[in-house]
């Protein structure tokens, strides 16, 4: 089905990230670094391209630098087919000074792009999170429904629905209602245990999108899911897709088969990291059918001169001398961890040196840091010197972008 159909991708990369902060403090959300090789923006690009879908435009705004030059580096597509394209847009002011509102407005705001490009579908998705989908089956269950606008949506346990924006559906899908985190949210139809939970990605008609908009503006309304969506609930076709359902090539048995998180708080990004360890991680991705695309590099093979390493990844450039303890962590490229230091439950990103007997426990180490020899940080292990990181509520550290620069 979806090759008769024409789709534009438009991907809400302006995210601010507040609650991952220092992590983004000079960088937008979906730019900050993830796993050993990738960003968070990777997730959702990739799933663009192994679904098919060429015609991409990335909408950025705040401090968006680092995720334009990420883009431009590594995802490049071919110049020969004028429909294969990933264009990052930011704010064009088209219609006035003002930065984006909300969602539905940065569509809005950039309503030519789908003008121009007359397609029949709109597949508008966010950029902040960590998940694996194929977009195709999705929109072959759009199409089969004669749906005007499809969300996905995540089953969850209905105990956590008060903390989501929830679907209420009839059995074959079609929406009922939208609820912003409600007391008490109503079940799955096939599943009394469960409900759904917006994800925030979805699938218009390139006809409903225009129109809807339209009416947004003209009542001041910004978003799709407190406005837009709800208010064409009793008018149009609404179907809510079961994401749970989607089914991707190569996934083992051990993994979770509906994989989603949102990373936007420390805990919730360090525990991802945690989630691709061990022996049966619950997200693999060593998967040649649906490759998640890596920054490129040039950094050589990784270097172990000595130590003990368990239940770690080591990327590329990264040197790992004698006499270190490296377990439980992510280590990003071009790491140097000397001799002597111990590294726990971490994850350490790009180009950080890590000094003699330095001792990190439960720490995300930014970019470009010099830890100092000797240095503590971190649960149970930190010391008055280590006042220059983050502590979150959670216990975890963080040391933000270019702290340290002891030698």
């Amino acid at each position: 089905m979806i090759t008769s159909k024409r789709i534009l991708a438009l991907i809400l990369a302006g995210g601010k990230g507040n609650r991952l902060f220092p992590l983004t403090a000079e960088r937008s959300k979906p730019a900050v670094p993830f796993g050993g090789r990738y960003r968070i923006v990777d997730f959702v690009l990739s799933n663009m391209i192994n679904s098919q879908i060429f015609s991409i435009y990335l909408l950025v705004q705040y401090k968006s630098q680092s995720l334009i030059e990420h883009v431009r580096k590594n995802w490049e597509l071919s110049s020969v087919v004028p429909d294969h394209f990933i264009t990052v847009v930011p704010p064009q002011m088209r219609r006035g000074s003002d930065w984006f509102q909300g969602t539905a407005d940065a569509v809005s705001q950039n309503l030519n792009l789908v003008q121009t490009h007359r397609p029949d579908l709109v597949v508008i998705f966010g950029a902040d999170h960590i998940y694996r989908m194929d977009l195709r089956q999705m929109i072959d269950f759009h199409i089969s429904k004669n749906a005007h606008i499809t969300v996905a949506a995540r089953p969850v346990p209905i105990d956590e629905g008060k903390s989501f924006g929830i679907i209420s559906t009839e059995p074959d899908g079609q929406i009922k209602e939208f609820l912003e985190k409600p007391d008490t949210p109503p079940p799955m139809p096939s599943d009394p245990t469960r409900t759904y939970a917006s994800m925030g990605n979805y699938i218009f008609n390139a006809d409903i999108l225009i129109k809807a908009l339209a009416d947004a503006q003209s009542k001041h309304q910004h978003d799709f899911g407190s406005y837009v969506l709800p208010s064409l609930v009793s008018s149009k076709k609404l179907y809510a897709y079961d994401f749970s359902r989607n089914k991707i090539p190569g996934l083992r048995p051990t993994e979770e088969m509906d994989y989603w998180r949102d990373v936007g708080t420390i805990k919730a990004y360090w525990q991802a990291h945690k989630d691709m360890l061990g022996a049966h991680p619950v997200l693999d991705l060593d998967n040649q059918h649906w490759p998640i695309r890596p920054s490129r590099h040039n950094r050589p093979a990784a270097k172990i001169l000595g130590g003990r390493i368990t239940n770690s990844t080591i990327a590329e450039g990264s040197v790992i001398h004698p006499n270190t303890i490296v377990t439980n962590s992510t280590i990003r490229r071009g790491v140097i961890i000397e001799e002597g230091a111990t590294v726990e439950d971490s994850v350490i990103m790009d180009y950080v040196v890590i000094r003699k007997g330095a001792k990190l426990r439960r720490t995300i180490i930014d970019r470009n840091n010099i830890v100092s020899e000797g240095l503590q940080i971190g649960q149970g292990v930190q010391t008055k010197e280590s006042w220059e990181a983050c502590y979150d509520p959670s216990g975890i550290a963080i040391l933000p972008k270019r702290a340290w620069r002891k030698p």
